[in-house]
């Protein structure tokens, strides 16, 4: 049998330096150990293949080393140390959890805590996978883990904390592991090409790093992989054939043909890509990646952000200095909205194409934007009136026979300008961009989307104040049909602070027809464009009580105040005066 050895155990630190970023948790157990301030249990945790074992059998070994090195690193030469590597040591005992996590399990092992160590200070006991023990088995280990005897020393590992009791993790001092920098594991891989005697391109091993996601024995484990194949030289292209991984390449012509508006070659490399055995979500996945890189390629304080070598660190470059920020966020917008809705669409091919059609026609679309936007800043009163002027309610019925509500006595009627008169023609449409075949109603709808998006963006932007809100308020008084309901809002005073309309009304009846009147705080929501607008409907007690007062005067009214008083309170008074041919007693009038 060959006595090959894997790279994730050929190369398994053995002391603290030797662990790959994971400096903070190194560094405070070499001082820990430095200044003899070891506690009783300790809990690392973190991702896999992230080194927790890997240091819990370090720290074991150190403890029991009888000539630590002046750095607190274990020797690797006194008798514990080599006992320790041989995996011949009595004092350090390793369990897995997964496989021994009963109640009898524990018990077993709280026996052999009470046997102190034959050789050594300590008797170390490595449990790993700890969550996976019983809630049994948690509880009897309880006590032995909060009051060891003086030679136990317990090393716990997981990559689940949070199913750990609380009541544990009391009683152990914690370590998060964090995931190793593509950087790092990218270094620990050419530090071990060396040392086998392979040549690999410094890409190929970006890759793996990359694919390994944080963890260094899923990168070793790929290494193997990948040496196995290709023998002492490790290529890029080998690389991303064996790991089923989309050349770069193909996402810079992506966007250079996107950028030109070539859609022939966009769907053709689409096509390639597809006949290539690679799935549309995945492919998505990677142009969303790759349009993010050059969007922090765009400024240089967020270059270091880009995790790739340094050829291809200048090629994101190259191209992110010709791509207009504007068309890198559109199109990051589209390709994740398209990613989600992936595996809800039926026809998958399509769904993809759309979105690449989509983001072919971004700048020409931006284009006929800027295009209308100076039309609309010829004409001042029309954007105000899209601001200010609030939207039909939904119960109006638009009945030309319908006569408008009488306006109370002594108030003129309002006039309304007229904004077009016969002979003016209707404005022309903005004009279209005409590109390729069968792409105008696509421009037309991204058209639409961006100046609807402007629209919403403008409106966002208005500051809300009382008096925009007053202006509303009136404009919807003017369109309701109940008389009790336009008194109250016609009473009624409004004071807009801390993104609240408070209203003020003088009586109970009026706060009761506000309160139920819901359309018309959806009105000021819609017209305001701000969904989060709340109300708050308060009865002013220094009004009523002027009211209140006036009523209880002593004073004696004329005809006319009391016909006034009378009119307030229901204006439909003066229309049955006027139908009845009634006059106001002239005595009244002085």
């Amino acid at each position: 049998m060959s006595n090959y050895v894997v790279s994730a155990r050929k190369y398994r630190p053995t002391r603290f330096s030797e662990v790959v970023g994971q400096e903070h948790v190194s560094q405070t157990l070499k001082n820990a150990l430095k200044e003899d301030h070891l506690a009783q249990a300790f809990l690392f945790c973190g991702p896999r293949g992230v080194g927790k074992t890997t240091c819990a059998r370090i720290l074991a070994k150190a403890l029991n080393c009888q000539q630590l090195t002046e750095e607190h690193e274990p020797c690797n030469e006194c008798p514990s140390c080599t006992a320790f590597n041989e995996n011949a040591s009595l004092n350090i005992t390793e369990l897995d959890a997964a496989s021994n996590n009963s109640v009898e399990h524990i018990r077993t092992l709280i026996d052999q805590v009470r046997i102190p160590p034959q050789q050594g200070r300590y008797r170390i006991f490595i449990i790993d996978e700890v969550h996976m023990l019983s809630l049994s088995a948690f509880n009897a280990f309880l006590k032995t883990l909060e009051e060891p005897p003086a030679h136990a020393v317990f090393i716990l590992a997981t990559t689940e904390k949070h199913k750990i009791l609380p009541t544990i993790l009391s009683r152990c001092q914690i370590y998060d592991f964090k995931r190793i920098a593509a950087a790092d594991i990218k270094k620990q891989l050419q530090y071990i090409c060396q040392q086998e005697g392979i040549e690999a391109e410094e890409q190929a091993l970006h890759i793996i790093a990359q694919k390994a996601d944080g963890a260094l024995r899923d990168a070793l484990s790929i290494f193997d992989r990948i040496s196995s194949f290709s023998g002492k030289k490790i290529t890029y292209r080998t690389v991303i054939e064996n790991l089923h991984v989309l050349d770069y390449d193909y996402y810079f012509q992506f966007v250079e043909a996107l950028l030109t508006e070539d859609l022939s070659k966009v769907l053709l490399l689409f096509d390639e890509i597809l006949r290539a055995g690679f799935e549309g979500d995945l492919f998505m996945q990677g142009l969303a990646t790759h349009l993010r890189d050059l969007l922090v390629c765009k400024d240089p304080a967020t270059r270091s952000l880009l995790e790739a070598g340094e050829e291809l660190q200048k090629r994101y470059i190259e191209q992110a200095q010709s791509t207009p920020p504007a068309f890198l966020l559109s199109a990051l917008n589209i390709a994740t909205e398209s990613e989600l809705q992936y595996k809800l669409a039926k026809n998958k091919r399509l769904h993809i194409e759309m979105a690449l059609i989509k983001m072919c026609y971004i700048l020409r679309a931006k284009e006929a934007a800027e295009q209308s936007t100076p039309t609309e800043k010829k004409s001042p009163e029309l954007k105000e009136s899209q601001v200010r002027e609030p939207s039909k309610p939904a119960y109006a019925k638009s009945n030309p026979r319908q006569q408008p509500p009488q306006k109370p006595a002594g108030q003129k009627p309002e006039t309304k300008p007229k904004t077009t008169t016969p002979n003016t023609p209707p404005p022309p449409p903005p004009p279209m961009p005409t590109g390729r075949p069968g792409t105008d109603d696509i421009l037309s709808q991204i058209d639409r989307a961006v100046s609807e998006k402007h629209r919403q963006t403008r409106q966002q932007n208005t500051p809300i104040t009382t008096e925009m809100l007053q202006t509303l308020w009136d404009a919807y008084l003017d369109e309701i049909n109940s008389d009790l309901l336009r008194n109250a809002m016609r009473k009624a005073r409004l004071e807009y602070k801390n993104e609240t309309l408070h209203v003020l009304v003088t009586s109970p009846i009026s706060q009761a027809n506000l309160q139920q009147e819901i359309g018309l705080i959806e009105h000021l929501r819609k017209a305001t464009n701000k969904p989060s607008l709340r109300w708050e409907i308060h009865i002013d007690q220094e009004a009523a009580a002027k009211l209140k007062e006036q009523s209880r005067s002593p004073k004696k009214k004329t005809p006319k105040e009391k016909y006034l008083d009378m009119l307030q309170t229901n204006p439909l008074i003066e229309k049955l005066r006027k139908e009845l041919d009634l006059q106001i007693d002239p005595a009244g009038s002085s």
